[in-house]
């Protein structure tokens, strides 16, 4: 069957649905009324969503959870978090509880510093470019100011500009690689912009340069766009207490907890296919707050896993020591997050998750979503040390399994009684309901 079509941007929201469920599916009434059903009966709010993004048929629900008890540098936060998958809210929470009877989270904002590059291709002398930089520099730098102004006002902007010889990686290839600071703003598009501005400005300071040849003028702008990657947007999240601190019901025998718990990190630190599952983890907490706060998960994710290869191979976020009879578990991570502008102005439960985080600057923002990867990390690999994991997400995953196989409340009663003190599988959840059925 082709089915390709033409304009389908131009088409209605109406025509775009009815399309899909002609070409796609046997029960096309069906089809548009599951697609609809999502549809908000608020028509402007509706208008708020479908203006997010092109060819716009529905909205694609996710859970929004809430996380209580984060001792965060002395203050108590209630943390939003989004996401679909079972006991990441309910691990997080309890992480939290555990640690705020120990001293609780402290997190710091080590650097937020962010990076753009304006990549172009210059066919000449090294040394002649350089000379003509350092000529042009502050022109180049004046030429971004009424884009930068308002920034400026902030105590942002460009903190520095310089250029970068990659001919030994690639023939001719060159860098105006930026640094800056957006505040409390994510700042994508600030930074695009600058960075296209610089590169016009570039290009006709070249052509002025009475110091290039014909063939030296010709700079070729390949692309101007900022980095993901951002090893100089760090914060720094960690707990610690004394070893027999740890003690709590599921480990009556702290030390060897402790001891345990590091060998796991360290594991994690050395093996690059134990270390993707246990930053994947990380990534559970991280992410679902980013999102509920209309961040860019996608960008974080991406500069994450690049810092998490930065010593040449992948490898642990985390990190973990006993010390003087002291157990510390900690983490570094760049975050690039912004408080101000994009979704945090125009949707509404971003607004509300922002709320109930006391309206955060980008710093303490970003705090805040270390510390929950961080959470998210000693949940994980408690339950992995201990009563392995499984135990706890099967259980949260069973009422999954009930709502696949649409089990009434009888059902569930029964199969919950006979899960008291049997480990939850999918196929055992299954027999049970298909005893009870007979």
């Amino acid at each position: 069957m082709n089915n390709a079509v033409a304009g389908f941007s131009k088409l209605s929201k109406e025509e775009k649905i009815n399309w899909i469920a002609t070409n796609y599916f046997t029960n096309s009434v069906d089809t548009v009324a599951i697609i609809k059903q999502y549809w908000n009966s608020d028509v402007k709010l509706q208008q708020l969503h479908d203006e997010f993004i092109e060819n716009t048929i529905s909205n694609f629900y996710l859970p929004m959870g809430i996380a209580p008890n984060f001792l965060i540098n002395g203050t108590y936060y209630t943390v939003p978090m989004v996401i679909e998958e079972s006991s990441v809210v309910a691990a997080a929470a309890k992480s939290a509880k555990f640690w705020s009877t120990r001293g609780g989270f402290k997190a710091t904002v080590l650097n937020t510093e962010k990076i753009g590059q304006v990549h172009f291709l210059y066919i000449g002398e090294s040394a002649k470019l350089q000379l003509f930089f350092e000529n042009v520099k502050e022109n180049l730098l004046a030429s971004t100011e009424s884009i930068t102004k308002n920034m400026q006002k902030r105590g942002g902007g460009i903190r520095s500009l310089e250029l970068r010889d990659k001919t030994a990686e690639l023939e001719n290839y060159y860098q105006l690689h930026v640094t800056f600071d957006t505040k409390d703003s994510m700042g994508a598009n600030f930074i695009n912009s600058c960075l296209e501005q610089l590169a016009s400005a570039l290009k006709q300071e070249a052509q002025d340069y009475a110091g290039f040849t014909l063939e030296e003028k010709e700079i070729s702008i390949v692309m101007s766009i900022l980095s993901n990657y951002v090893p100089n947007c760090i914060v720094r999240a960690e707990v610690s207490c004394k070893v027999e601190e740890l003690v709590e019901k599921k480990i009556d025998n702290p030390q060897e907890f402790a001891e345990k718990f590091v060998q796991a990190v360290r594991i994690a630190e050395i093996e690059p296919f134990r270390a993707v599952t246990h930053n994947k983890g990380i990534m559970n907490g991280i992410d679902s707050v980013v999102l509920a706060t209309g961040n860019d998960f996608r960008a974080i994710e991406a500069g994450v896993h690049a810092y998490a290869s930065r010593n040449g191979s992948y490898s642990s976020l985390s990190h973990a020591k006993i010390e003087d009879g002291v157990f510390t578990f900690w983490m570094e991570i760049p975050l690039a997050l912004g408080t101000v502008g994009g979704l945090t102005t125009l949707h509404p439960l971003v607004k509300i998750a922002l709320e109930i985080l006391g309206k955060p600057t980008a710093a303490e923002l970003m705090q805040v979503v270390a510390v929950t990867g961080l959470a998210q990390n000693f949940a994980a690999l408690r339950s992995l040390t201990t009563t392995g994991i499984q135990e706890g997400h099967m259980k949260m995953h069973l009422n999954n399994i009930l709502n696949q196989y649409q089990a009434t409340s009888e059902e569930r009663k029964a199969i919950a009684a006979y899960f008291v003190n049997e480990t939850v599988s999918h196929a055992t959840v299954v027999a049970l309901i298909e005893n009870l059925r007979k």
